[in-house]
């Protein structure tokens, strides 16, 4: 009696292959929304988190969209409260 034997995916990689991470770019991404949402609504808080999540998405996870989402979190936190004090002192 024989097997039969398909094309399916074992879930091993060819020695030498990029490693996939399961989670993709996720601190990224949800940094660069705090980044946004910081410069209309509390800059001080959501952009600070922003920055250390974005922060953690370079050092620790390696993320490709990691230093885009600084950037995107530090604008964010600077813009929202150069924003603050023009609405403020009005």
């Amino acid at each position: 009696m024989t097997a039969q034997y398909d094309n399916q995916q074992t879930g091993q990689h060819p020695h030498g292959a990029p490693q996939r991470t399961a989670s993709g770019n996720v601190l990224s991404i949800i940094a660069m929304m705090l980044g946004v949402i910081s410069l209309i609504f509390l800059p001080i808080v959501f952009g600070v988190v922003g920055l250390v999540l974005a922060i953690i998405a370079k050092t620790v996870r390696h993320e490709r969209l990691a230093v885009p989402a600084i950037v995107v979190s530090a604008v964010g936190l600077v813009g929202g409260m150069i924003l603050g004090v023009l609405v403020a002192g009005s």
